[in-house]
C-alpha cells in the first residue's frame, strides 16, 4: 500500500496572480514540442529504451566453445582440459567470474563434443548436460549437488525434472563393427539394440538432491512430454495409449486409446503448445488430441515424403518451400499459405519468416492470419533466444560498428537499442541482456525496452 503525504498548510485556491497565462503554456509546450522533434527526428520519445555496455571477459575463452545466456548469468564453455569445463559470470559492471567446473562426460575423452553441452538454470541448482550426462551444480558456488547419466528434462516452476530410461533385454546390444542391416532401437545412453525396449521407467526427480520422488513403466518405447499448466504433468505417448501422469506425484490423472492404422501404432509423439501431435508411418498420418483433456480433436494424412521441407519450429506446417501452408493447431485446417522459400519459426510471439538459402529475417507475420506485422528488410540476423523473449536483431552500419534492435512480444515495431563496435561475432541474448563474442573475448550489454 502507497501512503501519500498531504500538504495540510497548501491554499486551496491559490491567489490568481501565481498562474501563467494560458498562453504561456501554449508556448511552453510548443516550444517543448519542437525541441523533441528536432532531437529525435520525429520519432516518439523512447524513455523506456535501455542500452548500457557492462564491460567485456578478457579471460580465455575457447574460440569453439558455446556461450550461453541462462537465469541472468552468462555461461563460456571449455574443452581444452580432460572434461569440459563451464565458467559462470555475474553480468555486472564490469563482468565478474563466479566459479568454474569441470563437467563430467564420461566415456573416452573427446567423444562428447564441446558445441554438445548446455545449460539450464532451474531455481537454486543449474543443470550442466554433456552429451546425455546431466550434472547439477549449486547455482551460488558451482559445487556438484547430484549427477544423472542421463538427461534430464525440467519441469518449469516445479523443482521437478523427469528422466526416461528404456530397459532391453540382456544380449541385444548391437555389434557395431558388425554393419549388420535392421532397425535399431537406442537406450537413453545412446547405445545401440536390435530389439525394442521391453518397459520404459519415467522418473521424476527432486531437481535440488537428485532424490527419486516417483517412478512408472510403462510398457515398449514412449515418448515423454511436459505439458504447460499451473501444475506440472507430462504426457506419455506409447504404441498403444496417451496417458497424463502429475509432474508431483507420477499419479495418473487421464488415459486414453491411440487410433491403430494399418495394424500399426504410431511412430511419435510431440506437443505443440497445447496439442498434442501423434505421427504415424505406413500409412502416414496425423492425429491430435488436446494435451490436458485428451480429446481428440482431429486427424490428417501426411504425404511420407516431401521433396524440399521447410523446417517449421513451434509452427504446424504442411507442404514445402514455395508452397507452405500454416496450419490451426486446434483444428488441422489452413490458415494462410507462404509461396517463398522461407522457413518458419515462434517468436516474440509472432511468425518469423526467415529466407531458407541465406537465413536472413524477412518478415513478422500474425500467427492467425499470416498478415505482414513487421518488416525486417535490411536486418542481416538475428540473435539466438527463447521464443517468448525479445527479438534482437542486428545489421551492419556504414562505418563499420554492428547495430542492435529488438521487437518486444505484443509490440509490432522494431525498438532501435544502440550501436556496438566491429569486430563482433556469434552472439545470444536473453530478455535482459546481450552477450557477443570478440576478437579481446566476450563484450556484454544490459538492454530494456
Amino acid at each position: 500500500m502507497a501512503l501519500i503525504e498531504l500538504d495540510r498548510e497548501a491554499h486551496l485556491d491559490p491567489p490568481h496572480a501565481s498562474r501563467p497565462p494560458l498562453s504561456a503554456y501554449r508556448r511552453t509546450g510548443l516550444l517543448l514540442a519542437l525541441v523533441l522533434l528536432a532531437v529525435l527526428g520525429g520519432a516518439a520519445p523512447a524513455a523506456a529504451i535501455r542500452w548500457r555496455y557492462l564491460g567485456a571477459v578478457t579471460a580465455s575463452i575457447a574460440p569453439d566453445g558455446p556461450i550461453q545466456l541462462a537465469g541472468g548469468r552468462l555461461y563460456t564453455v571449455d574443452s581444452t582440459g580432460r572434461e569440459p569445463s563451464v565458467t559462470a559470470w555475474g553480468p555486472a559492471a564490469p563482468p565478474v567470474r563466479l566459479w568454474t567446473i569441470e563437467v563430467p562426460a564420461g566415456g573416452e575423452r573427446g567423444i562428447i563434443p564441446v558445441a554438445s553441452v548446455t545449460v539450464r538454470q532451474a531455481g537454486d541448482v543449474v543443470l550442466l548436460t554433456a552429451g546425455v550426462a546431466t550434472t547439477a551444480v549449486d547455482a551460488d558456488t558451482g559445487l556438484i549437488r547430484w549427477s544423472s547419466p542421463i538427461a534430464v528434462t525440467v519441469l518449469p516452476g516445479s523443482g521437478i525434472g523427469v528422466t526416461v530410461d528404456r530397459v532391453f533385454r540382456p544380449g541385444t546390444e548391437y555389434d557395431q563393427e558388425s554393419g549388420d542391416p535392421g532397425p535399431l532401437y537406442f537406450s537413453a545412453t545412446g547405445e545401440p539394440h536390435t530389439e525394442p525396449p521391453l518397459r520404459t521407467e519415467v522418473r521424476g526427480l527432486d531437481l535440488s538432491d537428485g532424490r527419486t520422488l516417483w517412478t512408472t513403466t510403462p510398457g515398449g518405447s514412449v515418448t515423454v512430454d511436459q505439458v504447460r499448466g499451473a501444475e506440472p504433468a507430462v504426457l506419455i505417448t506409447s504404441s498403444r495409449r496417451l496417458t497424463l501422469v502429475a509432474g508431483r506425484t507420477g499419479k495418473p490423472l487421464r488415459e486414453t486409446e491411440l487410433p491403430q492404422f494399418a495394424g500399426q501404432g504410431p511412430a511419435s509423439g510431440s506437443l505443440l503448445g497445447d496439442v498434442a501431435l501423434i505421427s504415424y508411418q505406413n500409412p502416414g498420418r496425423q492425429v491430435a488430441f488436446e494435451a490436458r483433456t485428451l480429446r481428440q480433436l482431429w486427424s490428417r494424412e501426411v504425404p511420407e515424403l516431401v521433396a524440399d521441407p521447410a523446417d517449421c519450429q513451434d509452427v504446424l506446417c504442411d507442404g514445402e518451400h514455395g508452397d507452405l501452408r500454416v496450419l490451426d493447431p486446434g483444428t488441422g485446417q489452413a490458415r494462410w499459405g507462404v509461396q517463398e522459400d522461407v522457413d518458419l519459426a515462434i517468436r516474440a510471439g509472432y511468425v518469423l519468416e526467415t529466407d531458407a538459402a541465406s537465413g536472413e529475417p524477412v518478415r513478422l507475420a500474425d500467427p492467425r492470419t499470416g498478415a505482414p506485422r513487421v518488416d525486417l528488410a535490411g536486418w542481416a540476423g538475428q540473435v539466438g533466444g527463447a521464443a517468448d523473449e525479445p527479438l534482437l536483431l542486428s545489421r551492419k552500419e556504414k562505418r563499420g560498428g554492428r547495430v542492435f534492435a529488438a521487437v518486444v512480444p505484443g509490440h509490432a515495431e522494431i525498438h532501435r537499442l544502440g550501436v556496438a563496435g566491429s569486430g563482433l561475432g556469434e552472439c545470444d541474448s536473453d530478455a535482459h541482456y546481450l552477450v557477443c563474442r570478440s576478437s579481446g573475448g566476450l563484450r556484454i550489454w544490459a538492454y530494456r525496452v
